[in-house]
């Protein structure tokens, strides 16, 4: 697996550079936005790991100009920014996945091997998931039910994207968390509940069931009732 890091905090990107590699990975580091999307743009990696605030273009614009020229590698965005219209922004744009500097080198490790699990499993793959009436597009990040698309937030999506991903699976909470929110939160982990409720509300309450002890499973259509 060859990986790409652009990032244009030297010591930073050495330090990933140097623990990627230990880890197995052939990595590539450039510190320019423009540069990383030449590179980028070559195709020859299976994953990009982009920071936002960059010399010659920001991440944000590399992020959209890959997508937009059909590139589908998987891009985990790094930005010591915060907040939901940041995230929702990287998002938007079409990274696969978001941490909020500073953050544990471990769990950047986790993601990189998810992204690139997920990206190994969805090749060839549709983004749309559809169970019974309900259609979940996770490239475009819509969702309907019926014919009736249902506005949902940022985060909103992305428990009910963890969940339609493993239909039928019990999904625990903190595998939800870990998805969901950035590695650092520390607080009440039962904020996934109120998302759960949320999703309930604005799609159909059977079709996410509590596993008590367990977790959340979205239910297929033959068992929902």
């Amino acid at each position: 697996m060859r990986l790409l890091i652009v990032e244009d905090e030297r010591r930073l990107a050495r330090s990933l550079a140097k623990g990627l590699t230990a880890e197995g990975y052939a990595v590539d580091v450039v510190h320019d936005g423009l540069e990383g999307l030449h590179l980028a743009g070559e195709g020859i990696h299976d994953l990009v790991i982009l920071d936002i605030m960059l010399p010659g273009m920001n991440g944000y614009r590399v992020c959209a100009a890959l997508r937009a020229a059909g590139h589908d590698v998987p891009i985990l965005m790094l930005t010591a920014k915060d907040g939901e219209y940041d995230e929702a922004e990287g998002l938007d744009t079409g990274a696969d996945d978001y941490l909020t500097k500073p953050f544990s080198y471990v769990v950047l490790v986790a993601r990189v091997k998810a992204l690139l699990r997920r990206g190994r499993q969805g090749a060839g793959a549709s983004p749309v998931h559809v169970l019974g009436d309900l259609r979940v597009d996770t490239a475009a990040r819509r969702v309907f039910l019926g014919a009736d698309e249902v506005p949902l937030t940022t985060r909103e999506f992305s428990v009910l994207e963890t969940l339609v991903t493993r239909p039928g699976e019990v999904v625990s909470k903190s595998e939800i968390l870990d998805h969901v929110w950035d590695f650092a939160y520390d607080g009440d982990p039962n904020i996934v509940e109120v998302y759960v409720s949320a999703l309930r509300r604005k799609l159909r309450p059977e079709l996410i069931r509590t596993v008590r002890g367990a977790g959340y499973r979205l239910e297929r259509p033959e068992t929902a009732s």
